[in-house]
């Protein structure tokens, strides 16, 4: 019988509410679609440099992001 879908944790919603509060201060990875701060030159999750700066795709994403449980692996998961 297939796993019912779990609720996205409740940190990842806070995550990205506070993400959609000010979107000027992150980007999103062209990579892999991993949503980082505005300063970083590389994604800490794939090494790219190419990055969506617009405040319309970040929110979008943010959203996305934060209505899903995590299912990619990050830096954090590997260390």
């Amino acid at each position: 019988m297939p796993k019912p879908p779990s609720k996205p944790d409740p940190s990842r919603e806070q995550k990205a509410a506070r993400i959609v509060s000010n979107p000027s201060a992150y980007k999103v990875c062209e990579g892999c679609d991993s949503i980082v701060g505005a300063g970083a030159a590389l994604c800490p999750n794939c090494h790219s440099f190419r990055f969506d700066v617009t405040a319309e795709r970040v929110v979008k994403q943010a959203h996305f992001l934060g209505s899903r449980e995590q299912n990619s692996v990050t830096a954090e998961d590997i260390s």
